[in-house]
């Protein structure tokens, strides 16, 4: 028998990192006028632990192995991105937006990779993960072409994409990452 202890973990920590992601993205829209010092800081703590979360998903034994299939390479990168946006976050202030564009870009196309997989596992939702995917898709592309002409339109479309990239990740977890008591480790599977 296979414990359920990591994949719980590991949802769980999704699910609250994308919550957080949501509230810091509304905080942005409402209060466009924060520091960067102070944003570069926060958003790089969420950062880490995001990674990390990642990480852990993909360590564990997802039983469809849909939510967590790139998240270990991503995962990395995200907490190194995020170590740097704390260690240096007067540098990464003009990057800041591109930066996070480029994320939530990647993360929106492996989500409609994820979206087209979970179709084929006969998960329902998956056009709701698609629609969702290519609205986070837009929002990176808008963060690294930065068409505003003001400060503020800039913060709240950042928000805005925060807001988007938290809901598309606790919709994944959502409708993807099913627990079962019993699970089979992987070598199990295959007899």
């Amino acid at each position: 028998m296979h414990s359920t202890k990591p994949i719980q973990t590991a949802k769980t920590g999704y699910i609250v990192m994308s919550l957080l992601l949501c509230i810091l993205g509304i905080v942005i829209i409402i209060h466009p006028e924060v520091s960067a010092n102070t944003l570069c800081i926060m958003i790089g703590v969420l950062l880490i632990c995001y990674g990390i979360f990642k990480v852990i998903g993909y360590l564990s034994k997802d039983l469809f192995r849909l939510a967590f299939q790139f998240d270990l390479a991503f995962g990395l990168l995200v907490v190194t991105v995020g170590i740097i946006m704390i260690l240096r976050p007067t540098h990464m202030i003009t990057l800041v937006n591109f930066v996070l564009g480029i994320i939530i870009l990647s993360d929106g196309l492996f989500k409609v990779q994820i979206a087209i997989d979970s179709k084929k596992f006969g998960i329902r939702k998956w056009w709701l993960i698609t629609i969702l995917a290519v609205i986070a898709i837009a929002f990176g592309i808008l963060l690294m072409i930065d068409p505003f002409t003001s400060t503020n339109l800039l913060m709240i479309m950042l928000g805005s994409a925060l807001l988007a990239e938290g809901f598309l990740n606790f919709c994944v977890m959502l409708f993807t990452v099913k627990i079962i008591k019993n699970q089979y480790p992987e070598a199990n599977n295959n007899q």
